[in-house]
């Protein structure tokens, strides 16, 4: 390969939780000057970039401004909600927008993505349906049957999602969606509940010459939505990995942007169904960071710097398990990080978040070990021993 001239780039990141917090690790590693954006103060990733700024990235005009202001050479969202029509009037003024601003606004409303995934690509998805309008929900539950699941149309990390096993059980998952609903969408999707054996990731990274590259799946177990653990490798028949490589080529060629994507697949049976995308690094791709030669951070820079990216290659069997928090506090702190710590090839992850609520996740274990079953065995009873108080 042709060496090439590597000069230090500006990135802008609209949201600044803890997955943006590991990419900025890495994109400091490499000399990068990062700037990250939040709707709250001390962000955990404002904490360790070298500027940051508070401003409601809903606001076209505002966040709009502010990257012109700020003149990033790329701008990388981890987050759903921004104004979608500022990165698109920005893009077509030269401004790179990872992976590309019809990526961010087809993978930021649940709709869009179920349209092009089962419409156009005809690739199986849980069977569907929009509500716009309280009256109709009776009517469009019934032609889905249940239980059904009822999520906002955009939310994050399972926020507003419910399982409804019962008619009467609607009025309450409507009103929790759309409390929980993100922008100014004020529809939900019924989505035909799934009996799955298992679920999974697959993390691909998009180079810039439109190779997809595939790192082995990893297993994880969610919560409402929310997820709770994960592990790498998940042994799984072959022939269902290849299905799932087939479906995620057919979206992200559709796509075509460069970057790392998380996947996400149920399987029953012999049968793949295409769940979930997040044109970023996923929360479930936290175990990466100890079970790969490059994890997933540093891969989705790679790929939209254009950087090589050799064979990705399993270090370790290795897992995770969040940690989570048990009331609402401010500056809050934690216990049982020695007992954690003293259970072999643990390491913690504190996110580093200003203020906790019931549930919220507060940080992670990550876990190796030639046997997985071990592995994922300490990252549980650590995470068990960790208290935030």
């Amino acid at each position: 390969m042709k060496d090439q001239t590597f000069s230090k780039k500006r990135i802008l990141l609209l949201g600044s939780g803890e997955l943006g917090k590991e990419l900025v690790i890495e994109a400091k590693r490499l000399g990068l000057e990062v700037i990250a954006i939040d709707k709250y103060n001390n962000a955990p990733a404002m904490q360790v970039a070298d500027d940051s700024y508070v401003i409601d990235m809903t606001n076209k005009n505002v966040l709009k401004n502010t990257i012109i202001n700020l003149n990033p050479d790329f701008v990388v969202p981890e987050i759903e909600a921004l104004s979608i029509d500022a990165l698109k009037e920005l893009e077509e003024e030269g401004v790179k927008i990872i992976p590309n601003a019809r990526t961010v606004e087809i993978t930021m409303n649940r709709d869009k993505i179920r349209d092009l995934a089962s419409n156009d690509l005809k690739i199986r998805t849980a069977k569907f349906i929009y509500v716009f309008n309280y009256d109709d929900l009776d009517k469009k539950a019934g032609e889905i049957g249940f239980p059904l699941l009822l999520k906002p149309l955009m939310s994050s990390s399972g926020k507003g999602q419910s399982l409804v096993e019962r008619e009467e059980d609607l009025l309450r998952a409507w009103t929790d969606a759309q409390t929980n609903s993100r922008g100014n969408v004020n529809g939900v999707i019924l989505e035909e509940f799934i009996d799955f054996d298992y679920e999974f990731t697959l993390l691909t990274v998009r180079k810039d010459n439109g190779e997809n590259v595939f790192c082995l799946p990893i297993g994880h177990i969610q919560s409402k939505g929310d997820y709770q653990s994960s592990w790498q490798p998940l042994e799984m028949n072959p022939s269902l990995i290849n299905e799932a490589k087939k479906m995620t080529n057919q979206i992200l060629n559709n796509l075509n942007g460069p970057g790392i994507y998380g996947v996400e697949f149920f399987v029953k049976g012999t049968e793949v169904i295409f769940s979930e995308l997040s044109p970023r690094p996923h929360d479930t791709g936290m175990v990466t960071l100890v079970s790969q030669n490059i994890n997933e951070f540093e891969l989705h820079l790679r790929a939209f710097l254009n950087l090589p990216i050799p064979n990705i290659t399993l270090i370790k069997p290795s897992a995770t398990r969040v940690i989570l928090a048990e009331k609402e506090s401010i500056n809050p702190t934690y216990t049982g990080l020695n007992e954690a710590l003293n259970i072999e090839n643990i390491k913690l992850l504190l996110f580093g978040k200003p203020t906790s609520k019931k549930g919220r996740r507060m940080g992670v274990v990550l876990s190796s070990n030639n046997d997985l079953t071990l592995a994922r065995k300490n990252a549980d009873e650590a995470s068990l021993m960790i208290k935030v108080i």
